[in-house]
């Protein structure tokens, strides 16, 4: 069975090799081919090319990189023909992916297509929808309330529920991290993740870094860890080379892990790596924001009372958000000084463990339940 996936983001690394995973517990002799990032490849993988170049996000920081991106749709199409997969799986990054499926329609290349994770319709672009429906043959959503938007179009959809609520955080080493990391017993460790992104790097790095100044004023032995990905981790470690706080950067899924249950609060990129976060108990905020001009426009047609999943979950703020126009040094390092209070960061716990709750289905695990739909579109109901 060949397997073809594609994903452009590290958020969709991480799904893709949660399904790999359950993929390969149903059946052993699978190969896998595509595009896909650094957790993908301990499952046997090797991208197609470097999955950070098509890791950009906003109108205007696309542009630029449109030429670069065109030929690796035009790379990716040819060797999809090559591999003649049993099944192609999408991940996320629906601006790449549906440029993708529009190539492989014209050329006539036909392989049964799923599409895991889908957009985000309900805050904005609602026509997408019915794109999806047009080149996709399935979908799998994270969320139990978006089958709705694309079945009205005619599209077979699935919740599957979201990989991080299987994360096997007590099989993490957590408690050798400081001893690791020469980090001293009574630090006060912060986590800072300014994304997975060059361009949204380079924008918020230097927030969160005067945000972290203006905490160590209050905070006494802080100590600052920056769990990063590969694709930006040249980028990260210049920007903190010449920091006058201790500071660590780290790499890989169980240090990152480890680190998150060790810190005592977080301030993070608004994005999947927030219920990362939930899922081992750390209080945080997100900050988040684009170019000025993508800001402006992003402020007018983006109509959703939050940007993050629990707070959208639970239809409340649970974690702060700095947005856009708010994402402030002097925000966000108060409202994280608040999150020193116990009983503050315990009612966060609390309700992000709520929110955390509604995107699991009964029984069964995410990724079980996506390998499930993958064998029934190769091998249909006797799979």
């Amino acid at each position: 069975m060949k397997i073809y996936f594609v994903t452009g983001e590290p958020s969709g690394d991480l799904l893709a090799s949660s399904l790999m995973r359950a993929l390969k517990e149903k059946a052993p002799d699978v190969k896998f081919y595509g595009v896909g990032g650094e957790t993908m490849k301990s499952y046997g993988f090797e991208s197609l090319f470097n999955m950070a170049e098509l890791t950009v996000m906003g109108f205007f920081e696309v542009v630029p990189r449109l030429p670069l991106i065109l030929k690796r749709i035009k790379q990716t199409v040819a060797d999809i023909e090559k591999v003649n997969p049993d099944v192609l799986i999408t991940v996320d990054s629906w601006g790449f992916v549906s440029v993708l499926l529009s190539r492989l329609r014209k050329k006539k290349i036909t392989v049964p297509k799923l599409h895991y994770v889908a957009p985000q319709v309900w805050a904005w672009k609602k026509g997408r929808a019915k794109s999806v429906a047009k080149l996709a043959d399935r979908l799998m959503t994270l969320l139990p309330s978006e089958p709705k938007y694309f079945e009205k179009y005619g599209l077979k959809c699935d919740f599957v529920g979201h990989p991080v609520v299987e994360n096997r955080i007590e099989e993490i080493d957590a408690a050798n991290f400081r001893t690791k990391y020469n980090i001293p017993s009574n630090a006060c460790i912060i986590s800072v993740l300014p994304g997975s992104r060059n361009s949204e790097v380079k924008r918020l790095i230097p927030v969160f870094r005067d945000a972290v100044r203006l905490l160590s004023t209050k905070i006494d032995n802080l100590f600052v860890v920056v769990p990063t990905v590969e694709t930006v981790v040249g980028e990260v470690g210049k920007a903190f080379e010449n920091s006058d706080i201790p500071c660590r950067i780290i790499t890989g899924r169980n240090e990152r892990y480890a680190a998150f249950r060790q810190s005592t609060v977080a301030i993070a990129a608004s994005g999947t790596v927030s219920l990362e976060l939930a899922s081992c108990n750390t209080p945080h905020v997100v900050a988040y924001k684009f170019s000025p001009l993508t800001n402006f426009l992003a402020d007018i047609f983006v109509k959703v009372e939050y940007a993050n999943l629990i707070n959208l979950l639970c239809n409340r703020e649970v974690i702060p958000e700095f947005m856009l126009d708010e994402c402030h040094a002097d925000l966000i390092a108060n409202k994280i000084f608040e999150l020193m209070d116990s009983k503050v960061a315990e009612k966060m716990i609390s309700e992000t463990g709520e929110g955390l709750q509604k995107l699991r289905l009964p029984n069964v695990l995410p990724s079980e339940k996506a390998a499930e739909i993958v064998l029934e579109m190769v091998f249909g109901n006797n799979a």
